[in-house]
């Protein structure tokens, strides 16, 4: 199947290359040249507008926007309609509110263009070990791209969960608890770096939590990577970014008269990192860049405004 591929960031080059693998075929576009040589260097094509992203995708043409949530979405899905023809399809990738998918598809179904939320997760280590696909949409749509859902997902990784807005919702909800886990993980070993009295070595600690433990996950496998000697960790300041999810999971709840005091909590401790020194928001940050390659704040550096 031909794809394209809009957005070549680490999210959207990856994937690119993912599908190239798997035996489809990928015009990529980015504004910048760089991200198109490197998508084109295994295997894409390449178009520098979306006008001739469009000319070289055959109909039904499948365009995937892996681009920052917000206006750079709401301008790419719009561009895009201006281009296609009835039967095409967007599909958005990004970490869009699943509120904004609705007006998304209804601008689109004027032309008779089709619209998908794609939900995704999988960060850096999507390439290697696929991602998990959250699907929004007709059964019509859908249909036209689930040769793509099936090669970016490991086997049992993707599933069409609903109408329009339904990918993005439980994407959303998934960084919500996302948020939770990390926290809880940050907790407890924030409370072991205080116990002077063993000097345990936290490192340790994780690898051997990752066999048997009833809290392994692949967060604390990242974490032993993150706590490993010589990775760095000494260097981050515990400057904790939120992207959005975990607000808007936060407002869903209160929305629906929906209890999430974890969650909440989780939310609030990001806001408190810029604040204050700790361990456990070191660590929350150190996870973030280990699974979605999101930028820290090293030592000496200046926070995000």
């Amino acid at each position: 199947m031909k794809i394209g591929m809009v957005g070549l960031g680490k999210m959207g080059a990856n994937m690119t290359r993912r599908l190239i693998e798997k035996g489809h075929q990928v015009v990529g576009f980015d504004l910048g040249a760089d991200a198109r040589a490197a998508v084109a260097s295994y295997g894409a094509d390449t178009a520098s507008s979306l006008a001739e992203l469009a000319g070289k995708l055959s109909a039904p043409r499948v365009a995937w926007v892996m681009v920052p949530a917000g206006k750079p979405t709401e301008d790419t899905v719009a561009s895009l309609g201006q281009f296609f023809e009835a039967g095409d399809l967007v599909i958005d990738g990004g970490n869009s509110n699943f509120k904004e998918a609705v007006p998304y598809a209804a601008g689109l179904a004027e032309r008779g263009v089709h619209f998908v939320d794609a939900g995704t997760s999988g960060g850096i280590w999507g390439l290697e070990n696929g991602y998990c696909i959250m699907v929004g949409g007709s059964p019509e749509a859908v249909s036209i791209a689930e040769p793509i859902f099936l090669a970016l997902a490991p086997e049992g990784g993707y599933a069409h969960v609903g109408p329009v807005g339904a990918g993005h919702f439980v994407k959303m909800v998934h960084n919500g608890i996302e948020y939770g886990l990390m926290e809880a993980y940050a907790e407890g070993f924030e409370i072991m770096s205080k116990a002077d009295e063993f000097d345990l070595d936290l490192h340790e600690i994780a690898s051997i939590w990752r066999y048997g433990s009833v809290v392994r996950s692949w967060l604390l496998d990242l974490a032993e990577l993150a706590l490993r000697p010589g990775a760095g960790f000494e260097d981050i300041e515990p400057y904790v970014v939120d992207s959005g999810e975990g607000r808007w999971t936060i407002e869903a709840a209160l929305e629906r008269d929906v209890p999430v005091p974890v969650i909440a909590v989780s939310l609030f401790r990001r806001f408190e990192s810029r604040e204050k020194d700790s361990y456990g928001l070191r660590l929350l940050a150190a996870l973030r860049n280990q699974f979605g390659g999101h930028a820290v704040v090293r030592a000496g550096e200046k926070p995000p405004s």
